[in-house]
């Protein structure tokens, strides 16, 4: 049994919004200029889970979709 269709909807939301979030944090930029990157960029660790967690809610909702258009033809 798969999700509904509201769900499948709102899980592609969040992971859109993850995706425009890790974005920022990937690209936010410390005010200091250091040679380390991982000083530069504090939130990339961030950005690199968001982009994660959101890929995995993607596949989620596209495979319920898919899942659930098969059983109605």
């Amino acid at each position: 049994m798969g999700m509904n269709f509201k769900t499948e909807v709102s899980l592609l939301a969040l992971a859109i919004t993850l995706f425009v979030m890790s974005t920022f944090f990937f690209s936010y930029q410390n005010g200091s200029t250091t040679y380390l990157s991982l000083a530069s960029y504090p939130y990339r660790g961030y950005a690199l889970a968001f982009v994660g967690f959101g890929s995995v809610l993607m596949v989620t909702a596209s495979l319920s979709y898919t899942k659930r258009s098969k059983n109605m033809l």
